[in-house]
């Protein structure tokens, strides 16, 4: 299944939690920090006047808290607003 975004949203998977400290102790799945760096899965189609900064394939830094989680296919997508990219990672 293929999810399109619409407006000014876009479609990102975000990265892997640390399960682990750097001293090696081993965190539970709730004292794990939730990411805030992700790749752009999709994006909406382009729009004259909507300003699209990434493309699919992109990493990003995003607002914590931000966006709606969704499940599609076995795979855990979040939808966010374009306003919640912080940044794009080079």
């Amino acid at each position: 299944m293929k999810i399109k975004p619409l407006g000014d949203r876009i479609v990102i998977k975000k990265c892997e939690a640390e399960d682990k400290t750097k001293s090696g102790i081993v965190l539970p799945g709730q004292a794990q920090e939730k990411p805030q760096m992700a790749e752009v899965v999709e994006v909406p189609e382009p729009q004259e006047d909507i300003k699209i900064p990434v493309k699919v394939g992109d990493k990003i830094i995003f607002e914590k808290y931000s966006g709606t989680e969704i499940k599609i296919d076995g795979q855990e997508l979040t939808i966010i607003k374009i306003e919640k990219i912080l940044a794009i990672i080079e």
